[in-house]
Formats: C-alpha cells, sequence, structure tokens
C-alpha cells in the first residue's frame, strides 16, 4: 500500500484534523489524527491492518497487543491477518497491564500495536508490559507517526503515514499565547 493511498483513506473519512489540540502526551498541536474516523469502516481498518501484519508476516508472531481504546481493533485485525491471538492492555493504577486473564506464555513473540504514536509513551508502557507478562516484543506497529521517526521505541517499528506534526509545551504553545481554545478530542484523560 502506498503512502498516497492510505492519506486517501485518511482524508476521505474526516481524519485528518486541523485546530489548537490537546494531545494525550500532554503537548499541544495544531493537527491531529481522529484514526476513530478511518476504524469506523471496516473496510479501511482491515485493508490497513493488512498492510501492517503484512510487514511482519514470517516473523513468528503468535499475539498481538495494542493499549486500549486506540490499539484494541487494530490488534484484533492485525492479529486476524497475522493467524494470531490478538490482547489488549489497559492501564491500572497508572500502569498498562493485560487484565481479563490475558496471559502470554514465557518468550511468545508478540507485535504490539497503536493507532497514532507522538511521543511514543502508549506504546513504551504496552511494551513494558508484555515483557512483564513473559512476552517477548518482535516490533511495533503503528498506522500513523507523528514522531517524525524520534519516537525511540527500542524494537523495529513499522508505521503506515508519517506525519510529523508540531506540537509545543503547553507553555511554549503560540495558539495558546493567541488565546485559542484548545480541544482534547483523545480518549485518555491526562
Amino acid at each position: 500500500m502506498e503512502k498516497d493511498q492510505v492519506i486517501k483513506i485518511f482524508e476521505e473519512t474526516g481524519a485528518l484534523l486541523s485546530g489548537h489540540f490537546l494531545l494525550t502526551s500532554g503537548r499541544h498541536s495544531d493537527r491531529y489524527i481522529q484514526c476513530a474516523m478511518v476504524l469506523q469502516h471496516p473496510g479501511h481498518c482491515g485493508e490497513l491492518c493488512r498492510e501492517l501484519a503484512s510487514r511482519f508476516a514470517g516473523d513468528g508472531i503468535t499475539a498481538v497487543v495494542g493499549p486500549a481504546t486506540g490499539g484494541i481493533l487494530i490488534s484484533y485485525e492485525v492479529a486476524r491477518h497475522l493467524s494470531a491471538r490478538s490482547l489488549f492492555a489497559e492501564r491500572e493504577n497508572g500502569r498498562m497491564t493485560l487484565r481479563r486473564g490475558f496471559q502470554l506464555d514465557p518468550g511468545e513473540r508478540v507485535l504490539v500495536v497503536e493507532d497514532v504514536t507522538t511521543t511514543g509513551g502508549s506504546v513504551k508502557a504496552v511494551i513494558e508490559a508484555v515483557r512483564e507478562a513473559g512476552g517477548e516484543v518482535a516490533g511495533a506497529a503503528v498506522l500513523v507517526d507523528r514522531s517524525g521517526g524520534q519516537a525511540a521505541l527500542g524494537v523495529r517499528t513499522e508505521s503506515l503515514l508519517e506525519i510529523p506534526a508540531v506540537s509545543y509545551l503547553p507553555e511554549e504553545c503560540p495558539l495558546c499565547r493567541q488565546g485559542i481554545p484548545f480541544v482534547k478530542p483523545g480518549s485518555r484523560k491526562i
């Protein structure tokens, strides 16, 4: 799948937004990627996840883990294409953990997935949870990398789209200085 095909899907579904946004990382940005707008379409979700899965085909992946909530659908679809199990991690007492009876076999090869990464914090937290559960992280796959390749996850990382977006610490945000109110479109409280 070519980058322009991925961009077209995101544009057609209204997933690329412009304005003033408070990101999950706590930083501010003038662009936001709302992957839920893409993932609500099973055809698009399947097509994008098939591409992510193809990049790890033959790597012996037996489980795919994503963070709740953004990574749940992606985990399921990527796992389906890899004939693997799909699990998700949730925050408990401020830490990502496998709950609901999810377990990994010692040394089980795991692919960690996410919708969007900016700082890589959520993916790193899931990687840690997988390792604590005894899994071996074979790599990470994200639909959109907003970090410009700077997230440094410590594992092989694949993304379908890189959209480096400028982000600011709240105290340095020019949009705040202009008095433009921000919107927090994500799913997690900061």
